[in-house]
């Protein structure tokens, strides 16, 4: 069953939003101005002998990311103009998640954990580009493997992803004889461009960055060298990386 986030906590907060609220005390109604919407703090004592459990948290509300989707009734540009950029979820589930009839577009692996919600230009981005969810203080670095990998990198607001492959050079042509895993094409799209592609020797500590003349998006095709000239590399098995927008 497909999970719908309430907007009922939202609308909730903010018929409270002009005044400070104190999960401990009585709302304060003189400093309606401050910027803290919801304080939560407890007053505890850091002395010997104080008791270990005095002390609270705030449970984030648990989803199950693969299977879900937002309650748009109230997304627009009027009322919700936000289109739940930086909303904070505990996803349960291992998988992709959904990639229609939601805002959450962009196919993205999950794993359990903490996880936000990116739609900086919030309802202007609804034809620009999907919403992704990101992890939250997650790790940052990402396996690139020879299947699509989503990286950590934007260009001009879009996702680069990556694949990984390898490519055979006889040592006399600047084209690849075969590439043993398949070439590496990219998705077609009218927006679809390669960013970078790093050509290097695995367990050798020789890297080739950008090692690659020209490369065809259409069938993955290759030419090694560099941007000002074409170079035949020495007969042997190279792995290279894919960078690419869709």
């Amino acid at each position: 069953m497909k999970n719908i986030f309430s907007l009922l906590l939202l609308a909730g907060l903010g018929s409270i939003a002009t005044a400070q609220v104190l999960t401990n005390q009585p709302v304060n109604a003189t400093i309606t101005n401050s910027n803290v919407l919801l304080d939560g703090s407890t007053n505890f004592s850091t002395e010997v002998g104080a008791q270990p459990n005095v002390g609270k948290g705030i449970i984030i509300p648990s989803v199950d990311l693969v299977n879900f989707q937002f309650d748009l009734t109230l997304a627009d540009g009027a009322t919700f103009p936000t289109m739940f950029d930086g909303m904070i979820v505990y996803n349960r589930s291992t998988g992709t998640t959904l990639t229609a009839g939601n805002r959450s577009s962009t196919a993205t692996a999950v794993a359990p954990g903490y996880y936000f919600f990116y739609n900086p230009n919030g309802y202007n981005n609804q034809t620009v580009q999907p919403g992704v969810w990101r992890p939250l203080g997650g790790d940052p670095k990402f396996n690139v493997t020879t299947a699509e990998t989503t990286t950590n990198t934007l260009v001009n607001g879009r996702q680069v992803y990556a694949k990984k492959g390898r490519f055979v050079a006889s040592g006399t042509s600047t084209a690849p004889t075969s590439y043993p895993d398949g070439a590496i094409s990219v998705p077609a799209s009218g927006t679809a461009s390669v960013y970078r592609v790093t050509v290097f020797k695995a367990g050798t500590g020789s890297v080739f960055a950008n090692g690659v003349y020209s490369y065809d998006i259409t069938n993955g095709n290759l030419i090694t060298g560099s941007p000002s000239m074409s170079v035949v590399y020495p007969a042997d098995t190279y792995d290279y990386i894919v960078e690419y927008t869709k």
